[in-house]
């Protein structure tokens, strides 16, 4: 009896040490300030730091450096294809996040339809975003179930949709969120018809983006095979010691540091001229 009764008082004062000590809200990650941050935010890898990136863009330089300096025993050309090996990592992380903003801008316009139907049914709005878990598009489950999980632990609406924003790290979502947050501190019976507004102008906008984006396509494979080609050829003369030798005197070093430099400042341009206007995080 006695050990019960001293197992209780302990547990007793454990919690009361908790309720003072510990924090009462849940730790958030801090905001990705890096580009590299806002990079890996953007497609959806918020867990992964960037040291990991870097040293994973390093070791693929070490591996491709000394995998072609092996074949054709020339540094300039290991030194120029191990930076295009480390530069890999950055390239799939870009697609990554361009196609992950492709694919909420075809969803976004359904989610904001489950919520209309949601609030229409009755359901308060913490719940009818939470549903989203379960009813809405496939591509936004995963973080809508985290904000409902959040939601049932801390009961904080607004910090729960900041935590949405994070995750999501989307221009659109941010519009729609800020939305809700809105009507969620305002009020009003207006609600339903804002939803259907906005999802409307977002279908408007997506199937736009849609038409110019396959203009474009043919453009831009074209120009980044023109870019590649170089390249690919001077690889396939590494195997030829004999002639892939010249590229090791003055005047072949800078022959190849003048064709990198074309290409890359080549390639940058042909970028910038045929990027879409993206719109910016300007409520993150």
């Amino acid at each position: 009896m006695g050990a019960l009764v001293g197992l209780g008082v302990g547990v007793g004062l454990l919690l009361i040490w908790a309720a003072f000590a510990l924090p009462r809200t849940p730790k958030t990650s801090a905001p990705t300030s890096s580009a590299l941050g806002g990079l890996l935010a953007r497609a959806g890898l918020s867990d992964v730091t960037s040291t990991s990136v870097v040293s994973l863009c390093a070791v693929l330089f070490a591996v491709a450096f000394a995998v072609v300096q092996a074949v054709s025993r020339t540094m300039p050309v290991a030194v120029v294809f191990a930076a295009m090996a480390a530069y890999v990592p950055i390239a799939v992380l870009r697609q990554r996040a361009a196609r992950r903003l492709r694919d909420f801008a075809e969803v976004w316009p359904e989610a904001v339809d489950n919520l209309a139907s949601a609030v229409r049914a009755g359901l308060s709005l913490p719940d009818a975003v939470a549903a989203l878990a379960t009813t809405g598009p496939e591509a936004l489950r995963t973080d809508f179930a985290q904000f409902a999980l959040d939601y049932q632990v801390t009961g904080r609406f607004g910090e729960c949709l900041d935590r949405l924003k994070d995750r999501l790290a989307d221009p659109v979502g941010d519009r729609v969120i800020e939305g809700l947050r809105l009507a969620r501190e305002v009020g009003g019976g207006n609600l339903g018809r804002l939803l259907r507004n906005l999802s409307g102008f977002l279908r408007d906008d997506a199937r736009t983006r849609s038409e110019l984006e396959s203009r474009q396509a043919w453009t831009v494979n074209g120009a980044r095979l023109a870019v590649s080609a170089p390249w690919i050829v001077l690889l396939l003369m590494s195997f030829q010691t004999s002639a892939i030798r010249h590229y090791a005197s003055p005047g072949g070093v800078l022959v190849l540091g003048i064709g990198f430099l074309v290409c890359v400042l080549a390639y940058a341009a042909m970028m910038r001229i045929g990027r879409l206007p993206v719109e910016k995080r300007i409520l993150s």
